[in-house]
């Protein structure tokens, strides 16, 4: 039985490699789903402010973790631009390891759709919230709780499929 052990040590790690091939990268369960949200406090991108997650209470809101410096963050902009047009939700922009004034150009080109925006040029709120990749999204519920992350950038059909739906049940929930 001994000399087989190998084997089967063998065969247990092939198909623990085949399944991971498997997974989608994009959809890395977050720790945060269905629990509290952590809190987002920081400098509000070229305002004499704070920005204070507390002060969310009662709204459904997005957390878009962007920076100047990811090429992805530039294919789903304009989504968040089209539903910050729709005033449904406020859609707060975590400006993640990124100088000001590098965002504030960005953000001059391609359009600000978000309510505040909360500097983050050492990373900590984004560890806080577990991001590792840019763009991250999150949406949180009137109870502060996440419901959903978004690894990578949003597509037009997710946004249309996933999100839109998402926002509009948590709107018609009550608080």
């Amino acid at each position: 039985m001994i000399k087989f052990l190998p084997i089967v040590i063998f065969i247990a790690l092939v198909g623990f490699l085949y399944k991971g091939l498997a997974l989608n990268p994009a959809e890395v369960p977050s720790p945060f789903i269905g629990k509290l949200a952590p809190e987002v406090r920081g400098p509000i991108l070229n305002a004499e402010s704070e920005f204070n997650s507390a002060d969310m209470a009662g709204q459904v809101w997005i957390l878009n973790v962007f920076a100047s410096w990811c090429r992805e963050c530039v294919y789903e902009h304009p989504l968040f631009i089209e539903l910050a047009k729709a005033e449904k939700v406020p859609i707060i922009g975590l400006n993640y390891k990124d100088k000001s004034e590098d965002a504030t150009a960005w953000l001059n080109r391609f359009g600000n759709p978000y309510s505040n925006i909360v500097e983050d040029q050492q990373g900590g709120v984004g560890l806080d919230w577990g991001v590792y990749a840019v763009p991250e999204t999150f949406i949180i519920d009137k109870k502060g709780v996440v419901r959903h992350k978004v690894i990578g950038p949003i597509s037009g059909e997710s946004m249309q499929q996933e999100i839109m739906p998402l926002l509009i049940t948590l709107l018609e929930q009550d608080s």
